[in-house]
């Protein structure tokens, strides 16, 4: 199928993807992701900006020259800090960060930026802060964090079922994993712009979740209630009747936020948008992959265990197994119609239980029907008896006439 083909197929919403088969493949690449993150964030740690370790950060714009890293280090450096962290934003700004210093320390660093900038003493600015304010960002933020799950899980118990909520709390918590692991790789700062950011994400993730859950409900009520579809196969059709929908709504949330990344924080220099705007794209993007491959397979995996759909499941595994098991002798001759029966049933139990004992059944039943001898009526056919007439005279032969 060429790709002009596909792209047509996801616009018109005629596609007939399998998303739940290769499960393990979904949970194997997230898993791979997780633990990379995870043993970055346990090496190293998170980057903590000086709102929340404490410190003091000076920011000045350069006149007649290009902002440089070196050149504002020396320029710090010479004030007497020692190992200050430089940030070049927009080509233009120099911004420094250092632990926190007294008021003549902080004097001595912005004279020696404005000389180094070109610039007056007036036009460098001093933002001196304490740890204890990025504490208390962070314990609210956990507070939310927590106020935010018992929220979700209250309402989609209620909206839809306790094991929707399961699978979407589930996706929120590996959207989580994986901004914090792409923060603890990429050694990005965290600041209360990330804390807000983050906290957004588990929102549009939760939107794009609710949205396949109300297709998944409203097909299984419809259709997948009679029977004649397992639930995997009820939530597979429902992803593709609303991924043209998921993928909008993606792409149209990470286009503005691309564009804060791009002209915002790298052409202008804006560092809270920078910082806002980074940690927004990097859970979108996992938000919209967790909607489609994380929740709906774990829902898939907890309605499956439930008696209705196993039974659904087994039911329909014996179907299938009947009428593909073949015949191996007609029935009535030599025994092959039993052992296709065995062979039939050995196969459906095979199918419901994950389909491993069918094929040797199968050739245990064949076996035994090719080792068994057939009996003396299948081994010589009866000749046939003449037909007497009623007086009990044999018939006559019948002569062919002459040709005159």
């Amino acid at each position: 199928m060429s790709l002009r083909t596909q792209v047509s197929d996801i616009l018109h919403e005629r596609t007939s993807y399998d998303f739940i088969g290769p499960t393990k493949k979904w949970f194997a690449l997230s898993g791979a992701v997780i633990i990379i993150g995870m043993a970055a964030l346990f090496a190293r740690g998170l980057n903590f900006g000086i709102d929340f370790k404490g410190g003091t950060a000076w920011q000045v714009t350069v006149h007649g020259k290009n902002a440089t890293t070196a050149g504002a280090r020396n320029a710090a450096e010479s004030a007497g800090l020692t190992e200050p962290s430089i940030q070049i934003l927009g080509g233009s700004q120099a911004r420094v960060e250092s632990k926190r210093s007294t008021p003549d320390e902080q004097t001595k660093v912005a004279d020696a930026l404005a000389k180094y900038a070109n610039a007056k003493r007036s036009d460098v600015s001093i933002n001196d802060v304490g740890p204890t304010w990025g504490g208390e960002v962070s314990h609210k933020a956990i507070r939310a964090l927590v106020f935010f799950f018992v929220a979700i899980a209250i309402y989609l118990s209620l909206r839809f079922e306790p094991k929707m909520a399961i699978a979407a709390i589930v996706a929120v918590i590996h959207d989580i994993l994986v901004t914090v692991g792409a923060y603890a790789v990429t050694a990005f700062e965290v600041t209360p712009a990330t804390v807000i950011a983050f906290l957004t994400i588990l929102g549009f993730s939760l939107y794009d979740t609710v949205v396949v859950f109300d297709k998944v409900e409203e097909n299984v009520t419809g259709i997948g209630a009679t029977g004649r579809e397992t639930y995997s196969g009820v939530v597979n059709r429902s992803m593709n009747e609303v991924l043209m929908r998921s993928l909008n709504t993606s792409f149209v949330a990470v286009l503005p936020v691309f564009s804060l990344l791009f002209v915002g924080a790298y052409l202008f220099g804006a560092v809270t948008i920078k910082d806002f705007s980074l940690a927004l794209f990097i859970g979108l993007m996992s938000g919209a992959y967790s909607s489609i491959f994380v929740a709906t397979p774990i829902l898939a995996l907890l309605k499956e265990r439930e008696p209705r759909y196993a039974a659904i499941r087994q039911k329909l595994a014996g179907r299938a197994a009947t009428v593909a098991a073949p015949a191996y002798a007609p029935a009535g001759v030599g025994g092959g119609g039993a052992a296709a029966r065995r062979a039939a049933a050995a196969a459906a139990a095979a199918a419901a239980s994950g389909g491993a004992a069918a094929p040797a059944a199968a050739e245990r039943d064949d076996g035994d029907a090719s080792e068994k001898p057939a009996p003396a009526a299948a081994r010589q056919a009866p000749r046939p008896v003449p037909t007497r007439r009623p007086g009990g005279a044999a018939p006559r032969p019948r002569q062919k006439r002459r040709k005159r």
